[in-house]
């Protein structure tokens, strides 16, 4: 393919590197894009609170869709321009049907800006550095939300997630994007593809003129949408078995490999 005039890659496991940080490589290869004239996009189940440090090493370039499509953030301003929610009814009723099928399920939410969670709620590394509003069961679902997440203390995460859509897919779309069993659910229809069809469209790109990286099962929307899908060799394995092509492994730039091939 020629250089694509659109260019959306996920950030964690993939176009960073294990550490969280964005190789001098990657950012030049980023940098090549935009002089290129290409649009480039992080897609990526981050919340926005998480993406300064990114914003930063990338010169806060261009636009990122965060929460797995749900809101669309603007890294030069650092504001979120663009939700879609999951409604309070909608809440209360997953979180009542996973709880009848999982009583062991605890949950949290993603909010526009900041989070809340229950007490019994396992925080990651990333969360537990950050203030997060901690509420009783009850409330978590008295507000619209970007993201519901569900945790498990010990199911494997492809077959919570297998269940999750089960119960639930009517109302909301689950993913996962972790080792730990933990299912994020946007608006019902909400994925990375859709809100990059939605970006591409504004830019009057059609998606054969796209190129899309990823490494989670939250990726896969994206790469099938896009005109050309890579995983990095690290990817999980459905991931590996969807994509037209594999490059190296996020700790060995693989991206930015690709890239530097394409924007010469």
């Amino acid at each position: 393919m020629g250089s694509p005039r659109l260019v959306a890659t996920d950030l964690d496991g993939t176009a960073l590197r294990s550490d969280g940080t964005v190789s001098d490589r990657t950012v030049a290869a980023f940098a090549r894009v935009e002089e290129a004239g290409a649009t480039l996009v992080f897609v990526t189940g981050r919340p926005p609170r998480w993406m300064r440090p990114v914003a930063g090493a990338v010169r806060h370039r261009g636009l990122a869709i965060c929460a797995n499509g749900a809101l669309v953030y603007d890294l030069h301003t650092e504001r979120v321009v663009q939700s879609r929610l999951i409604t309070p009814d909608i809440l209360e009723e997953v979180v009542g049907r996973l709880r009848a099928e999982f009583s062991e399920l605890t949950f949290s939410v993603e909010y526009e800006g900041g989070y809340a969670h229950e007490s019994s709620f396992r925080l990651d590394r990333a969360d537990s550095r950050t203030a997060g509003l901690l509420v009783e069961a009850a409330a978590l679902t008295e507000r619209p939300c970007a993201k519901l997440l569900a945790l498990h203390p010990r199911m494997d995460p492809d077959a919570l997630n297998d269940a999750v859509c089960e119960l639930v897919g009517d109302l909301v779309t689950p993913t996962h994007s972790s080792g730990r069993a933990l299912i994020e659910m946007s608006a019902r229809g909400v994925t990375k593809a859709t809100a990059l069809a939605a970006l591409a469209e504004t830019q009057d790109v059609v998606r054969t003129d796209s190129i899309a990286f990823g490494d989670m099962p939250n990726d896969l929307p994206m790469l099938h949408w896009a005109g050309t899908s890579y995983a990095v060799a690290n990817a999980h394995a459905e991931v590996l078995a969807a994509v037209d092509h594999v490059t190296a492994a996020n700790d060995d730039d693989g991206v930015a490999e690709v890239l530097e091939d394409l924007y010469r």
